[in-house]
């Protein structure tokens, strides 16, 4: 894209993995992992702040923030109220490795349109509305792939320790997945790089 130069656009994605990354270990600090029964609505509002508040930071005026904050708590806890579950903090209880990618990408993509079209209340762009193609396609990806390599740890190590870095890698796609995304909304006026 002509409007960044590639300096700026690569120092937003990362900034943007980080504060995504860095949100869902905070997360961890606040709330269990567990499988899809065990996290609630407030779990989910509780994570979806540790992710969002980082984030948020990083948009380009404090209403932004505000209203990002307030759509990501809004997406997390509608989505786990719903029967979808807070996607970034459960396990799959499946143990048939193609369910288990099967379900990562329903359930992902799912998840991630609840969060995009909640997270699309707050981008102020008539264009905003990629956000929403971009949060779900991020989440189908991720999902599957976090879930398989935790699977895949998980029965290596028998130690659940291995199903959670499954979660991190997860965390750490869907940042830079949607993180070059964000740089590209940022590029028409969305947020910068702080």
């Amino acid at each position: 894209m002509p409007f960044a130069p590639k300096n700026t656009r690569f120092r937003f994605t990362l900034l943007w993995t980080l504060a995504t990354f860095g949100g869902f270990l905070l997360s961890l600090l606040l709330i269990e992992v567990g499988e899809k029964p065990d996290i609630g609505v407030i779990e989910a509002a509780i994570g979806g702040f540790a992710i969002a508040l980082p984030q948020g930071c990083l948009l380009k005026e404090p209403i932004f923030c505000i209203r990002w904050i307030l759509s990501s708590l809004l997406g997390w806890s509608i989505i786990t109220a719903i029967g979808i579950g807070a996607v970034g903090w459960i396990v799959p209880s499946t143990q048939i490795f193609p369910l288990r990618i099967l379900s990562g990408v329903v359930y992902g993509g799912l998840g991630g349109l609840g969060i995009g079209l909640a997270q699309w209340l707050a981008i102020p762009q008539p264009m905003a509305w990629r956000w929403i193609f971009v949060s779900s396609a991020s989440w189908a990806v991720a999902v599957p792939v976090g879930s398989a390599v935790g699977m895949i740890l998980h029965r290596l190590t028998q130690l659940f320790l291995g199903e959670v870095i499954g979660l991190a890698i997860t965390w750490l796609l869907v940042g830079i997945l949607t993180g070059i995304n964000a740089q590209k909304l940022r590029c028409l006026g969305w947020a910068t790089p702080r």
